[in-house]
């Protein structure tokens, strides 16, 4: 595949996107869920192969009821950086890099984090986050920093509460045929 001329997509879980089912223009990688796997798999991606654009594909928790299906992610924050007093939450201390990334596209707020989103955070209100996941924050800051163009399409798998691990579980796999007609439209 040559270098910059293939769309990259990063994908946390094999049960979240059939590979095979993808286009030959794109690459997949699946990153393993979290901030740290998906934060290293980006940067080898990143150095061994530069893509055009980055596309990362998942599911998410909503925050949000009237958000539904697959939406396109317009920033992201991470939702568990928790420095108090030494920063605002959502903030790492002592570092000037953004603390919320944009992709250049319109849609909605992710709140990134590694943890599994089973209740109601008010932060999340205050913050106008939408939905939550667990790679993209890391997934876009590699990419800022690469100057590597990204984007990033979650489909709503559960409701962010208490139920969230049994809807998860039983809708991981809906969101693919979304994404992969999203894909042919990009």
């Amino acid at each position: 595949m040559a270098t910059g001329n293939f769309v990259l997509i990063l994908t946390a879980l094999t049960q979240e996107l059939d590979a095979t089912l993808l286009p030959d223009h794109v690459k997949i990688v699946f990153t393993g869920a979290g901030k740290i796997n998906a934060a290293h798999v980006t940067t080898l991606e990143l150095l061994a192969n530069r893509p055009s654009v980055v596309l990362n594909y998942g599911t998410a928790g909503r925050i949000h009821q009237e958000i539904s299906g697959l939406v396109e992610v317009a920033s992201v924050v991470q939702r568990d950086m928790m420095t108090s007093p030494l920063a605002p939450r959502g903030v790492v201390p002592y570092d000037d890099q953004a603390h919320t990334l944009h992709s250049g596209q319109s849609g909605v707020r992710c709140g990134t984090g590694d943890s599994f989103v089973t209740s109601h955070d008010e932060w999340f209100v205050e913050k106008k986050v939408d939905l939550v996941d667990m790679e993209l924050f890391a997934i876009a800051a590699v990419c800022d920093r690469m100057g590597v163009p990204w984007r990033s399409f979650k489909y709503i798998s559960d409701d962010a509460n208490h139920a969230s691990s049994n809807a998860w579980e039983d809708n991981v796999h809906r969101g693919q045929d979304l994404f992969i007609e999203r894909l042919r439209t990009l």
